[in-house]
């Protein structure tokens, strides 16, 4: 594995500049001028924690081999019940990401974000949340990038409860196992593949793939569209989602809608949708479904898996979501 080192900051073709096995992909970030520059990370593994400013705006990361995001590796394993260096306290959930940002216009391409922090490793923590990416700020695109952890991979969240960030994920891998994709983003995910992991635990459900937090003011969530979800566990092992209600935003009210997506057999046909709390019901929240397939999409149980009109379904689009960002144009 390769160590992260002080990074020359040479420009390449004036505002470009290339990361390589030995340097620091976060002191590129910190040698960016200005907008608009572009870092090109070559294949590698770099283990480090990764930190966009929010004054990096229109920022593009992407892997030097824009077809094979596997060869690009940048990873971390703290969680959050890790205990900071400095001993001032633990890293906490959004603390524990190895890769975060808050820029706007931010590009990421062909990369791997990765935290590799295990449970089994670390019984004596309890705040087992251990995020890859933590992503806020407006347009914000990840194109053919993987996620990979366990609990809390990506959270897809905004800069403040009354800014409605919107996040575009095209062609993404993203996999874990519990809430593994959340946050109270404006957020879609277009022909990704969500995978759910092997859990060796001896309760259901093993996990749940969406914990949406959306305010209550923003009218749109979390979209999965043409999407693929599968699974590494058992059959029925998993839910599709449950409501985030944070106890610091009480008044959210979690919107998701997954459609046109094959949902494999790892997810629960019966009760695909699960509570986290009492006082917040899935059944509350605007959750809802429109032309699924596959075993783990069969309506077996009325009422248990709201589905959309074909009127209603016309709201929730790519392009409703984003509005006048056009990031796949």
């Amino acid at each position: 594995m390769l160590a992260a080192t002080a990074f020359a900051a040479t420009p390449h073709r004036g505002r470009t500049l290339h990361v390589r096995p030995g340097d620091s992909v976060q002191a590129a970030v910190d040698a960016v001028g200005g907008p608009g520059w572009t870092i090109v990370v070559h294949p590698g593994t770099y283990r480090e924690v990764v930190n966009i400013p929010a004054n990096a705006a229109e920022l593009t990361i992407r892997g030097a081999d824009r077809t094979t995001a596997s060869d690009a590796v940048i990873v971390h394993d703290n969680a959050n019940g890790t205990v900071k260096p400095d001993g001032s306290g633990t890293y906490g959930t959004a603390g524990s990401a190895t890769f975060t940002s808050a820029a706007p216009g931010l590009t990421v391409r062909g990369l791997t974000l990765a935290n590799d922090w295990l449970r089994a490793d670390h019984p004596d923590i309890t705040g087992t949340q251990a995020v890859a990416a933590y992503v806020t700020g407006d347009r914000s695109l990840f194109d053919g990038v993987r996620f990979l952890a366990h609990q809390d991979t990506l959270f897809a969240d905004t800069t403040a409860l009354d800014s409605f960030d919107r996040q575009y994920y095209r062609n993404c891998h993203i996999e874990g196992d519990v809430d593994f994709v959340f946050g109270r983003a404006r957020a879609v995910f277009e022909r990704c593949r969500l995978h759910t992991l092997a859990r060796d635990v001896d309760f259901t459900p093993k996990g749940m793939v969406f914990a949406p937090a959306t305010a209550r003011a923003n009218p749109y969530g979390f979209l999965a569209a043409r999407c693929r979800i599968t699974s590494g566990a058992e059959d029925a092992a998993y839910k599709i989602a449950r409501p985030w209600v944070p106890t610091y935003e009480t008044t959210a009210w979690p919107s998701l809608v997954v459609r046109d997506t094959w949902i494999g057999p790892g997810i629960d046909p019966v009760t695909p949708y699960t509570t986290m709390r009492d006082a917040y019901p899935w059944q509350s929240m605007r959750f809802a479904e429109y032309r699924n397939s596959g075993p783990g999409a069969v309506i077996s149980v009325p009422g248990n898996r709201p589905q959309l009109t074909a009127d209603r379904a016309a709201e929730h689009t790519r392009a409703t979501y984003l509005g006048d960002w056009r990031p796949h144009a």
